[in-house]
């Protein structure tokens, strides 16, 4: 009885997850979209990532980040 409990639940657990795997790949087209969108109106796709990456970390992370970026640019003369 409860190998039958335990492959419904198995059942159950791998179609949820297929389900989420689809509507992941449904959202990530939409993200797709806009980002083609977005470069028909002129905007730079590369650039707009950047910022989305930027947006998603703390503060102090980004600050971090962007002090290493300007250091190792000074170090490389691109500054």
């Amino acid at each position: 009885m409860s190998e039958i409990i335990a492959a419904d639940q198995l059942r159950l657990f791998i179609e949820r997850i297929e389900r989420l795997e689809e509507e992941k790949r449904g959202i990530s087209d939409d993200i797709k979209d806009v980002y083609l969108e977005s470069k028909s109106n002129g905007f730079d796709v590369k650039t707009m990532r950047s910022i989305v990456r930027l947006r998603k970390m703390e503060k102090n992370a980004r600050d971090e980040a962007e002090a290493l970026l300007e250091t190792y640019k000074a170090a490389l003369g691109l500054a």
